[in-house]
Protein backbone atom coordinates (compact mmCIF):
# COMPACT_ATOMS: atom_id res chain seq x y z
CA UNK A 1 0.00 0.00 0.00
CA UNK A 2 1.69 3.61 -1.31
CA UNK A 3 2.23 5.89 1.84
CA UNK A 4 0.38 9.16 2.60
CA UNK A 5 2.52 11.62 1.92
CA UNK A 6 1.24 15.72 2.74
CA UNK A 7 4.53 17.71 3.50
CA UNK A 8 7.67 17.98 1.36
CA UNK A 9 10.38 20.40 0.32
CA UNK A 10 11.57 20.87 -2.96
CA UNK A 11 14.02 22.64 -4.76
CA UNK A 12 12.75 24.35 -7.93
CA UNK A 13 14.46 26.53 -10.53
CA UNK A 14 12.99 27.97 -13.96
CA UNK A 15 14.63 27.87 -17.16
CA UNK A 16 17.82 30.13 -17.91
CA UNK A 17 16.90 32.63 -20.95
CA UNK A 18 19.26 31.76 -24.71
CA UNK A 19 21.74 34.28 -25.81
CA UNK A 20 21.33 36.68 -28.30
CA UNK A 21 23.37 35.90 -31.67
CA UNK A 22 26.15 38.21 -33.44
CA UNK A 23 25.09 37.84 -37.01
CA UNK A 24 25.28 40.06 -39.96
CA UNK A 25 23.40 39.71 -43.16
CA UNK A 26 25.08 38.23 -46.07
CA UNK A 27 23.18 37.87 -49.29
CA UNK A 28 24.41 38.39 -52.84
CA UNK A 29 23.44 41.35 -54.92
CA UNK A 30 22.57 42.99 -51.09
CA UNK A 31 25.05 45.19 -50.13
CA UNK A 32 25.77 46.25 -46.24
CA UNK A 33 22.82 43.81 -45.24
CA UNK A 34 23.74 44.81 -41.30
CA UNK A 35 22.85 43.34 -38.21
CA UNK A 36 20.70 40.49 -38.13
CA UNK A 37 21.27 38.60 -35.07
CA UNK A 38 17.85 37.04 -33.19
CA UNK A 39 17.45 37.00 -29.69
CA UNK A 40 17.50 34.27 -27.01
CA UNK A 41 14.42 32.86 -26.21
CA UNK A 42 13.12 32.63 -22.91
CA UNK A 43 13.83 30.16 -20.33
CA UNK A 44 11.04 27.61 -19.21
CA UNK A 45 8.75 28.13 -16.29
CA UNK A 46 8.31 25.87 -13.55
CA UNK A 47 4.49 25.86 -12.94
CA UNK A 48 2.09 24.07 -10.51
CA UNK A 49 -0.99 22.63 -11.39
CA UNK A 50 -3.72 20.63 -9.26
CA UNK A 51 -4.66 17.37 -10.47
CA UNK A 52 -7.75 15.50 -9.59
CA UNK A 53 -6.55 12.27 -9.60
CA UNK A 54 -3.65 12.49 -7.20
CA UNK A 55 -4.50 12.02 -3.58
CA UNK A 56 -0.92 12.99 -1.78
CA UNK A 57 2.17 14.96 -2.56
CA UNK A 58 3.88 10.98 -2.41
CA UNK A 59 5.30 12.05 -5.89
CA UNK A 60 7.50 14.37 -4.83
CA UNK A 61 9.04 11.64 -1.88
CA UNK A 62 12.03 10.67 -4.35
CA UNK A 63 12.46 13.49 -6.30
CA UNK A 64 12.96 16.65 -4.42
CA UNK A 65 14.93 19.07 -7.80
CA UNK A 66 13.18 20.63 -10.30
CA UNK A 67 15.24 22.49 -13.41
CA UNK A 68 12.47 23.75 -16.24
CA UNK A 69 14.51 23.68 -19.52
CA UNK A 70 16.74 26.72 -20.57
CA UNK A 71 15.68 28.85 -23.73
CA UNK A 72 17.68 28.65 -26.93
CA UNK A 73 19.97 30.95 -28.35
CA UNK A 74 19.22 33.17 -30.97
CA UNK A 75 20.73 32.73 -34.75
CA UNK A 76 21.21 34.97 -38.34
CA UNK A 77 18.56 35.86 -40.24
CA UNK A 78 16.71 37.64 -36.82
CA UNK A 79 15.39 33.90 -35.51
CA UNK A 80 14.92 34.16 -32.04
CA UNK A 81 15.79 31.27 -29.65
CA UNK A 82 13.00 28.51 -29.06
CA UNK A 83 11.44 29.10 -25.83
CA UNK A 84 12.17 26.90 -23.33
CA UNK A 85 9.12 24.42 -21.98
CA UNK A 86 7.24 24.80 -19.11
CA UNK A 87 7.74 22.52 -16.54
CA UNK A 88 4.42 21.36 -15.07
CA UNK A 89 4.58 20.05 -11.06
CA UNK A 90 0.70 18.39 -10.58
CA UNK A 91 -0.45 18.82 -7.03
CA UNK A 92 -3.37 17.56 -4.70
CA UNK A 93 -6.01 20.28 -4.91
CA UNK A 94 -5.35 22.01 -1.28
CA UNK A 95 -1.88 22.23 -1.42
CA UNK A 96 -0.11 25.05 0.61
CA UNK A 97 3.50 26.38 -1.10
CA UNK A 98 5.61 27.97 1.86
CA UNK A 99 9.03 29.80 1.17
CA UNK A 100 11.04 26.54 3.15
CA UNK A 101 13.33 29.63 4.66
CA UNK A 102 10.91 31.61 6.31
CA UNK A 103 7.36 29.36 6.48
CA UNK A 104 5.37 32.36 4.72
CA UNK A 105 2.38 30.89 2.19
CA UNK A 106 3.38 31.90 -1.28
CA UNK A 107 0.16 30.49 -2.87
CA UNK A 108 -2.70 28.31 -1.58
CA UNK A 109 -4.15 25.97 -4.58
CA UNK A 110 -7.33 25.82 -3.42
CA UNK A 111 -8.61 26.19 -6.94
CA UNK A 112 -7.71 24.47 -10.65
CA UNK A 113 -5.65 27.91 -11.85
CA UNK A 114 -2.07 27.16 -12.91
CA UNK A 115 0.62 29.21 -10.97
CA UNK A 116 4.15 30.23 -11.89
CA UNK A 117 6.39 29.92 -8.98
CA UNK A 118 9.26 30.44 -10.66
CA UNK A 119 9.46 32.57 -13.93
CA UNK A 120 12.58 31.97 -16.45
CA UNK A 121 14.61 34.39 -17.35
CA UNK A 122 14.51 36.45 -20.37
CA UNK A 123 16.06 35.72 -23.59
CA UNK A 124 18.92 37.99 -24.38
CA UNK A 125 19.41 40.63 -27.36
CA UNK A 126 20.57 39.95 -30.19
CA UNK A 127 23.06 42.50 -32.20
CA UNK A 128 20.20 43.55 -34.09
CA UNK A 129 19.33 45.91 -31.02
CA UNK A 130 22.52 47.72 -31.02
CA UNK A 131 22.38 48.82 -34.44
CA UNK A 132 22.55 53.28 -34.63
CA UNK A 133 22.92 55.54 -37.34
CA UNK A 134 26.78 55.91 -35.70
CA UNK A 135 26.89 52.26 -34.97
CA UNK A 136 26.26 50.37 -37.96
CA UNK A 137 28.10 47.20 -37.54
CA UNK A 138 27.54 46.34 -33.65
CA UNK A 139 29.45 43.26 -32.87
CA UNK A 140 27.92 42.31 -29.47
CA UNK A 141 24.90 40.92 -28.25
CA UNK A 142 23.63 39.91 -24.77
CA UNK A 143 23.29 37.01 -22.50
CA UNK A 144 20.21 35.62 -21.48
CA UNK A 145 18.79 36.14 -17.86
CA UNK A 146 19.29 33.18 -15.14
CA UNK A 147 15.38 31.70 -14.08
CA UNK A 148 14.19 32.00 -10.69
CA UNK A 149 15.14 29.78 -7.86
CA UNK A 150 14.00 28.82 -4.61
CA UNK A 151 13.53 25.93 -1.84
CA UNK A 152 9.84 25.48 -1.02
CA UNK A 153 7.39 23.37 0.99
CA UNK A 154 4.54 21.97 0.04
CA UNK A 155 2.13 21.07 2.22
CA UNK A 156 -1.29 19.29 1.58
CA UNK A 157 -4.38 20.74 3.74
CA UNK A 158 -7.84 18.92 2.69
CA UNK A 159 -10.20 21.03 0.77
CA UNK A 160 -13.47 19.60 2.82
CA UNK A 161 -16.23 21.12 4.75
CA UNK A 162 -16.94 18.57 7.50
CA UNK A 163 -14.40 16.90 9.16
CA UNK A 164 -15.11 13.52 11.54
CA UNK A 165 -13.07 13.56 14.79
CA UNK A 166 -12.82 11.10 17.17
CA UNK A 167 -11.06 8.20 19.15
CA UNK A 168 -9.48 5.39 16.69
CA UNK A 169 -12.75 2.88 15.82
CA UNK A 170 -15.80 4.67 16.73
CA UNK A 171 -16.76 4.35 13.35
CA UNK A 172 -15.85 7.00 10.93
CA UNK A 173 -14.47 5.29 8.15
CA UNK A 174 -17.83 3.71 8.77
CA UNK A 175 -20.03 6.68 8.68
CA UNK A 176 -18.45 7.91 5.89
CA UNK A 177 -19.31 4.83 3.63
CA UNK A 178 -22.59 4.89 4.84
CA UNK A 179 -23.39 8.55 3.47
CA UNK A 180 -20.92 9.30 0.66
CA UNK A 181 -19.66 7.23 -2.32
CA UNK A 182 -16.11 6.64 -0.32
CA UNK A 183 -15.10 3.80 0.15
CA UNK A 184 -12.21 3.52 3.04
CA UNK A 185 -10.34 0.86 4.77
CA UNK A 186 -13.25 -0.91 7.77
CA UNK A 187 -12.03 -3.02 10.46
CA UNK A 188 -12.66 -3.88 14.31
CA UNK A 189 -8.59 -2.66 15.17
CA UNK A 190 -7.53 1.08 16.13
CA UNK A 191 -5.88 2.70 13.08
CA UNK A 192 -7.29 0.87 10.70
CA UNK A 193 -7.74 4.52 8.67
CA UNK A 194 -3.93 5.22 8.01
CA UNK A 195 -4.71 8.61 5.94
CA UNK A 196 -7.39 10.72 5.52
CA UNK A 197 -10.68 9.85 3.25
CA UNK A 198 -12.92 12.32 1.45
CA UNK A 199 -16.32 11.24 0.42
CA UNK A 200 -18.99 13.47 -1.19
CA UNK A 201 -22.33 13.66 0.12
CA UNK A 202 -25.06 14.58 -1.64
CA UNK A 203 -28.22 15.84 0.22
CA UNK A 204 -30.45 17.03 -2.42
CA UNK A 205 -30.63 18.39 -5.66
CA UNK A 206 -28.38 21.11 -6.16
CA UNK A 207 -26.74 20.53 -1.90
CA UNK A 208 -23.79 18.69 -1.33
CA UNK A 209 -20.55 18.76 0.41
CA UNK A 210 -17.41 16.94 1.36
CA UNK A 211 -16.34 15.22 4.64
CA UNK A 212 -13.07 14.12 5.74
CA UNK A 213 -12.52 11.18 7.81
CA UNK A 214 -9.37 12.06 9.65
CA UNK A 215 -7.60 9.31 10.84
CA UNK A 216 -8.00 8.29 14.90
CA UNK A 217 -6.38 10.70 16.96
CA UNK A 218 -5.39 9.61 20.84
CA UNK A 219 -4.88 11.40 23.92
CA UNK A 220 -1.68 13.41 23.36
CA UNK A 221 -1.91 13.47 19.70
CA UNK A 222 -1.03 17.24 19.79
CA UNK A 223 2.32 16.26 21.19
CA UNK A 224 2.78 13.57 18.04
CA UNK A 225 1.17 10.60 19.98
CA UNK A 226 -0.40 8.32 17.71
CA UNK A 227 -1.07 9.00 14.40
CA UNK A 228 -3.33 11.99 14.97
CA UNK A 229 -0.66 14.56 15.08
CA UNK A 230 0.56 14.15 11.42
CA UNK A 231 -3.30 14.62 10.25
CA UNK A 232 -4.59 17.06 12.07
CA UNK A 233 -3.26 19.57 9.48
CA UNK A 234 -6.73 18.70 7.40
CA UNK A 235 -9.10 20.16 10.17
CA UNK A 236 -7.50 23.13 9.39
CA UNK A 237 -9.57 24.07 6.44
CA UNK A 238 -12.86 22.16 7.78
CA UNK A 239 -16.15 24.42 8.37
CA UNK A 240 -17.67 22.22 10.61
CA UNK A 241 -16.63 19.18 12.73
CA UNK A 242 -18.45 15.85 13.50
CA UNK A 243 -17.17 14.66 16.70
CA UNK A 244 -18.41 10.84 16.99
CA UNK A 245 -18.29 9.21 20.38
CA UNK A 246 -18.78 5.12 21.13
CA UNK A 247 -21.13 5.12 23.79
CA UNK A 248 -21.28 1.42 23.39
CA UNK A 249 -18.46 0.72 26.19
CA UNK A 250 -17.04 -1.83 23.92
CA UNK A 251 -13.59 -0.23 24.27
CA UNK A 252 -13.94 -0.22 27.86
CA UNK A 253 -13.62 3.94 28.01
CA UNK A 254 -15.85 6.50 29.36
CA UNK A 255 -17.50 8.17 26.47
CA UNK A 256 -17.36 11.39 28.54
CA UNK A 257 -13.63 11.48 28.91
CA UNK A 258 -13.67 10.52 25.42
CA UNK A 259 -15.37 14.13 24.25
CA UNK A 260 -13.11 15.86 26.76
CA UNK A 261 -10.04 14.34 25.49
CA UNK A 262 -10.24 15.23 21.71
CA UNK A 263 -11.70 18.18 22.54
CA UNK A 264 -8.50 18.94 24.34
CA UNK A 265 -6.29 17.55 21.63
CA UNK A 266 -7.77 19.87 19.23
CA UNK A 267 -7.30 22.92 21.01
CA UNK A 268 -3.70 22.06 21.94
CA UNK A 269 -2.88 21.74 18.25
CA UNK A 270 -4.80 24.83 17.09
CA UNK A 271 -6.38 27.13 19.41
CA UNK A 272 -9.07 28.20 16.87
CA UNK A 273 -10.54 24.51 16.45
CA UNK A 274 -11.59 24.82 20.35
CA UNK A 275 -14.03 27.60 18.64
CA UNK A 276 -15.12 25.49 15.57
CA UNK A 277 -18.76 24.82 15.11
CA UNK A 278 -19.08 21.13 16.25
CA UNK A 279 -22.20 18.66 15.57
CA UNK A 280 -21.80 15.57 18.27
CA UNK A 281 -22.66 12.07 17.56
CA UNK A 282 -22.99 9.03 19.80
CA UNK A 283 -22.36 6.53 17.85
CA UNK A 284 -22.85 2.64 18.29
CA UNK A 285 -26.18 3.28 20.15
CA UNK A 286 -27.66 -0.22 18.52
CA UNK A 287 -24.82 -1.93 20.88
CA UNK A 288 -25.47 0.19 24.17
CA UNK A 289 -26.16 -2.04 27.31
CA UNK A 290 -29.25 -2.05 28.75
CA UNK A 291 -28.41 -0.98 32.18
CA UNK A 292 -25.74 1.41 30.81
CA UNK A 293 -26.28 5.46 31.43
CA UNK A 294 -23.54 6.47 28.84
CA UNK A 295 -25.67 8.10 26.36
CA UNK A 296 -27.63 9.84 28.98
CA UNK A 297 -24.44 11.40 30.43
CA UNK A 298 -22.61 11.84 27.55
CA UNK A 299 -25.60 13.37 26.23
CA UNK A 300 -26.39 15.92 29.42
CA UNK A 301 -22.61 16.84 29.11
CA UNK A 302 -22.44 17.90 25.27
CA UNK A 303 -25.57 19.84 25.32
CA UNK A 304 -24.59 21.72 29.06
CA UNK A 305 -21.75 23.11 26.40
CA UNK A 306 -23.93 24.23 23.74
CA UNK A 307 -23.36 21.93 20.91
CA UNK A 308 -25.85 20.00 19.00
CA UNK A 309 -26.36 16.22 20.01
CA UNK A 310 -27.53 13.14 17.71
CA UNK A 311 -27.90 9.37 18.42
CA UNK A 312 -26.68 6.95 15.62
CA UNK A 313 -25.53 3.65 14.50
CA UNK A 314 -23.79 4.25 11.50
CA UNK A 315 -23.50 0.41 10.73
CA UNK A 316 -27.42 -0.21 11.29
CA UNK A 317 -28.13 3.20 9.03
CA UNK A 318 -30.14 4.53 12.19
CA UNK A 319 -29.80 8.04 12.07
CA UNK A 320 -27.76 8.85 9.37
CA UNK A 321 -29.98 10.72 7.12
CA UNK A 322 -31.22 13.50 9.87
CA UNK A 323 -27.30 13.56 10.90
CA UNK A 324 -26.39 14.35 6.55
CA UNK A 325 -29.63 17.07 6.79
CA UNK A 326 -28.68 18.46 10.19
CA UNK A 327 -24.72 19.02 8.54
CA UNK A 328 -26.27 20.61 5.24
CA UNK A 329 -28.50 23.00 7.37
CA UNK A 330 -25.40 23.81 9.26
CA UNK A 331 -23.09 25.10 6.55
CA UNK A 332 -25.30 26.73 4.72
CA UNK A 333 -25.18 29.25 7.67
CA UNK A 334 -21.36 29.02 7.81
CA UNK A 335 -18.77 30.60 5.71
CA UNK A 336 -16.98 28.97 2.67
CA UNK A 337 -13.66 26.68 3.22
CA UNK A 338 -10.72 29.07 4.32
CA UNK A 339 -8.38 29.90 1.71
CA UNK A 340 -4.63 30.88 2.64
CA UNK A 341 -3.40 34.34 1.74
CA UNK A 342 0.01 34.60 0.12
CA UNK A 343 2.25 36.20 3.21
CA UNK A 344 5.62 36.07 1.21
CA UNK A 345 7.26 38.87 -0.90
CA UNK A 346 10.06 38.09 -2.80
CA UNK A 347 13.20 40.16 -1.16
CA UNK A 348 14.40 42.41 -3.81
CA UNK A 349 18.43 41.68 -4.91
CA UNK A 350 20.97 44.10 -3.40
CA UNK A 351 23.56 45.87 -5.42
CA UNK A 352 27.18 43.45 -5.47
CA UNK A 353 30.89 44.17 -5.94
CA UNK A 354 31.26 47.00 -8.98
CA UNK A 355 34.20 45.23 -10.21
CA UNK A 356 32.34 42.02 -10.43
CA UNK A 357 30.85 43.87 -13.47
CA UNK A 358 31.96 43.02 -17.18
CA UNK A 359 32.20 46.33 -19.29
CA UNK A 360 32.38 46.32 -22.56
CA UNK A 361 32.94 50.04 -24.58
CA UNK A 362 31.68 50.01 -28.22
CA UNK A 363 31.78 53.61 -29.47
CA UNK A 364 29.13 55.53 -27.28
CA UNK A 365 27.70 52.70 -25.96
CA UNK A 366 28.80 51.17 -22.23
CA UNK A 367 27.16 47.72 -21.89
CA UNK A 368 27.23 46.08 -18.31
CA UNK A 369 26.46 42.41 -17.51
CA UNK A 370 26.91 40.31 -14.69
CA UNK A 371 25.19 38.00 -12.11
CA UNK A 372 24.24 40.56 -9.46
CA UNK A 373 23.11 42.99 -11.79
CA UNK A 374 21.45 40.65 -14.03
CA UNK A 375 18.87 39.71 -10.88
CA UNK A 376 18.62 43.05 -9.91
CA UNK A 377 17.35 43.99 -13.40
CA UNK A 378 15.19 41.03 -13.59
CA UNK A 379 13.48 42.23 -10.33
CA UNK A 380 13.19 45.78 -10.94
CA UNK A 381 9.63 47.37 -12.41
CA UNK A 382 10.70 50.43 -14.35
CA UNK A 383 7.18 51.71 -14.54
CA UNK A 384 6.94 52.47 -11.05
CA UNK A 385 8.63 55.34 -10.22
CA UNK A 386 10.00 53.83 -6.74
CA UNK A 387 11.41 50.52 -8.21
CA UNK A 388 13.10 52.78 -10.63
CA UNK A 389 15.07 54.62 -7.71
CA UNK A 390 15.78 51.96 -6.02
CA UNK A 391 17.73 50.71 -9.13
CA UNK A 392 19.37 53.70 -9.62
CA UNK A 393 21.00 54.00 -5.66
CA UNK A 394 21.80 50.33 -6.21
CA UNK A 395 23.87 51.12 -8.88
CA UNK A 396 24.99 54.27 -7.20
CA UNK A 397 25.93 52.62 -3.83
CA UNK A 398 27.59 49.45 -5.68
CA UNK A 399 30.32 52.03 -7.34
CA UNK A 400 29.48 51.26 -11.00
CA UNK A 401 28.77 54.92 -11.82
CA UNK A 402 32.17 55.56 -10.47
CA UNK A 403 33.84 52.81 -12.35
CA UNK A 404 32.29 53.77 -15.26
CA UNK A 405 33.65 57.43 -14.76
CA UNK A 406 37.13 56.28 -14.14
CA UNK A 407 36.86 54.44 -17.63
CA UNK A 408 35.92 57.97 -19.49
CA UNK A 409 32.54 57.59 -20.35
CA UNK A 410 30.60 60.77 -20.71
CA UNK A 411 27.21 62.73 -20.39
CA UNK A 412 25.18 61.52 -23.25
CA UNK A 413 26.65 57.79 -23.55
CA UNK A 414 24.61 54.87 -23.70
CA UNK A 415 24.62 52.58 -21.03
CA UNK A 416 23.21 49.21 -21.68
CA UNK A 417 22.32 46.79 -19.04
CA UNK A 418 20.44 43.52 -20.59
CA UNK A 419 16.91 44.64 -22.27
CA UNK A 420 17.52 48.15 -20.95
CA UNK A 421 19.10 51.08 -22.44
CA UNK A 422 19.39 54.88 -21.02
CA UNK A 423 21.43 57.71 -21.18
CA UNK A 424 24.31 58.44 -18.82
CA UNK A 425 23.93 62.01 -17.12
CA UNK A 426 26.92 62.21 -14.28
Amino acid sequence: MASFVDKVRIQVKAGDGGNGAVSFHREKYVASGGPDGGDGGNGGNIVLRVADNLTTLMDFRYKRKYIAPNGGNGSKSNRKGQRGEDMVLLVHLGTVVRDAESGQVIHDLSDHKDFILCKGGRGGWGNQHFATPTRQVPRCAKAGLPGEAMEVELELKLLADVGLVGFPNVGKSTLLSVVSNAHPKIANYHFTTLFPNLGVIYVDEGVSFVMADIPGIIEGAADGLGLGHDFLRHIDRCRLLVHLVDVSGSEDRDPVEDFDAICAELAQYNSQLAERPMLVCANKVDLLPPDSDNLERLRAHVIAKGYEFFELSAAAHQGTRELVQSIAARLATLPPVRVYEAEYVKPLPVAGDAEAVHVEHIDDTWILSGPWLDRLVANINFDDYESRMYFDRQLRESGVFERLEAMGIRDGDSVSIDDLEFEYES
